[in-house]
């Protein structure tokens, strides 16, 4: 189980596991925000497993965090399925192809499903009869969250990364 690490203006700020998140609540740098109702014991007290714990002072972040594009960045945002056919998606595409002056960008790069590549192959949308279902844009402010999280978040989790992607 893991937890998501808010800073004290709720932004998210990381993603740990839950011991740590413990942790940072019995050192009194952390309040639980949510927990999952799940109980851990030790020899003199019972801890609720939290999912979301907010830190009490702010941390200021000296960068911003940019969600590098790659073949399971692209998966999750496109939630795994194919952007032409709505089917399970296997490989990325180039909606304009590489060879064609497209750039390998977010704006260009889908996730398909191996017929709808085969058939598009070195043409456009238009060219090949197709049609996004969407169009790809690069994720938004904390989507570095989902890739990184590789899974599904616990659902408590959804208030605070609204329109990550």
């Amino acid at each position: 189980m893991r937890a998501l690490i808010l800073n004290a203006t709720y932004e998210p700020l990381s993603i740990v596991s839950a011991r740590r998140a413990v942790v940072l609540v019995l050192r009194q740098k952390a309040v639980v925000v949510e927990d999952s109702g799940d109980v851990w014991h030790s020899e003199r007290a019972t801890h609720l497993l939290p999912t979301v714990i907010r830190l009490r002072t702010f941390v200021k972040v000296p960068y911003a965090r940019r969600v590098a594009l790659n073949r399971r960045a692209v998966f999750a945002r496109d939630r795994h399925s194919c952007q032409y056919c709505g089917t399970a998606a296997e490989n990325i595409d180039h909606v304009v192809p590489r060879s064609r002056g497209g750039t390998h960008s977010w704006e260009n790069v889908v996730a398909s499903c191996r017929r709808c590549n085969l058939h598009k192959g070195n043409r456009t949308p238009r060219e090949a009869g197709m049609r996004l279902q969407v169009s790809p844009q690069a994720p938004r402010r904390h989507g570095w969250v989902l890739v990184n999280l590789g899974a599904p978040p616990h659902p408590s989790w959804q208030p605070y990364l609204a329109g990550s992607f």
